[in-house]
Parts: structure tokens; C-alpha cells; sequence
């Protein structure tokens, strides 16, 4: 438990340190590339890839155990499952898509 809140008490403090860091940071100059915003880029579609592989799985489980339990259901299961499917993919969509209008 301990390493729990010691990652938690990381990542409070830098949220509470990033803004006054960048906020000392000038005007880009024309060919400067702002570097920064397509790390943190990159890495919020990183974690909401990996969000998405965990949802999906949990799913695709949890329909498959279902259908295994009851063979008869499967008709049933099928539809809400590739339902379920596209709401947590199109998340990801959303987020990508919120990524490219932020850096352009």
C-alpha cells in the first residue's frame, strides 16, 4: 500500500508543479516546435490505448464466460457485446480526436 500512495503523492505533486513550470515559457519562435505538447500528447493516447485494451477484455470475458454458461443466450449476448465494444472504442476515438484539435 505503501508504493500506492507514494505514486499517488508523485503524481499530485506534479500536477500541482506543472502549470508554474510552463508558465515561465515564452512565445514560440516560428520554427520552434512545441516538443512538450506531443509528449503529453503521445502519452495520453498511450493511456487511453491501454484503458481500451483493459475495457475491451473485460468484455469480450465477460461475454464469452456468459455464453459458455449458457450456449442458448448467445444470440442474446452477442449484440450488447459488440455494442459495449464500439462505446468503449469510440472513447478512444474521442480522445485522439480531442489530441489532434489541441495541437493544431
Amino acid at each position: 500500500m505503501k508504493k500506492w500512495s507514494m505514486l499517488l503523492l508523485v503524481c499530485m505533486v506534479a500536477m500541482i508543479v506543472a502549470p508554474a513550470a510552463f508558465a515561465q515559457s515564452t512565445a514560440a519562435a516560428p520554427g520552434e516546435s512545441h516538443a512538450a505538447l506531443w509528449i503529453g500528447a503521445s502519452f495520453g493516447m498511450g493511456i487511453a490505448a491501454f484503458g481500451c485494451g483493459l475495457g475491451q477484455g473485460k468484455i469480450g470475458a465477460a461475454a464469452l464466460e456468459g455464453i459458455a454458461r449458457n450456449p442458448g443466450a448467445a444470440k442474446s449476448i452477442f449484440t450488447p457485446m459488440l455494442l459495449s465494444l464500439a462505446f468503449v472504442e469510440t472513447l478512444v476515438l474521442f480522445t485522439f480526436l480531442m489530441i489532434i484539435i489541441k495541437l493544431a
